[in-house]
């Protein structure tokens, strides 16, 4: 009978270091690239204001019609009363309307006017639909203040329907107060103000 014979045997050297898989690189879809806010001076009357003016009178116009009137706005009205408020007061010396781009997209707008020589108004505070929750429009509001601090105000006053809660919201979290009416606006229903100096302690 023949005895099997072993396999020869081998003293095993040090097993290999694994070389670590590269990492994924981050989706593009993932990582989008910010789009900053640039906010300027725009002439009432530009394309870019006459259209943001447009599509925010539209909206809040719509909203009013259709929580009283269970209507949108006829096209002859729209066109009415865009016509009618052009925002030619929002110019300098006297005022003066910011437009915000988004990405160099127009975005929204804010605007000023001089009620008195230490007041001034804030109004036609818009940010684009698909636009919002990304921080434009408190960039409008302070962007305003400013505004109005150039044009030698010292407070700002506001008013605003009951039913733009968005806007009340808003304008409370940026530290304005609700006051007494200032105006008897046919469509206000809350005002607000907020001093622009410093409080003296």
């Amino acid at each position: 009978m023949t005895t099997p014979t072993p396999a020869p045997t081998s003293t095993p050297g040090p097993a290999p270091t694994p070389t670590p898989a590269p990492a994924p690189s981050p989706s593009p879809s993932l990582t989008p690239t910010p789009r900053p806010w640039t906010i300027a001076p725009e002439p009432f009357d530009s394309p870019d204001a006459v259209a943001l003016w447009r599509a925010y009178y539209t909206e809040v116009s719509d909203r009013y019609y259709l929580l009283h009137k269970g209507r949108r706005t006829a096209l002859a009205e729209l066109d009415r009363e865009i016509a009618a408020h052009s925002g030619a007061e929002l110019s300098p010396p006297g005022g003066q309307l910011l437009v915000g781009r988004y990405g160099g997209e127009p975005a929204g707008t804010a605007g000023v006017r001089l009620l008195d020589a230490s007041t001034a108004e804030l109004t036609r505070v818009y940010v684009r639909e698909g636009l919002r929750g990304r921080g434009g429009a408190p960039l409008l509001v302070r962007a305003a203040e400013d505004a109005a601090r150039a044009l030698g105000a010292d407070r700002v006053v506001l008013d605003t329907r009951g039913d733009l809660v968005e806007a009340r919201a808003l304008y409370a979290r940026l530290g304005y107060a609700e006051t007494e009416p200032y105006n008897d606006g046919p469509y206000a229903d809350h005002w607000f103000e907020k001093s622009l100096s410093p409080k003296l302690s």
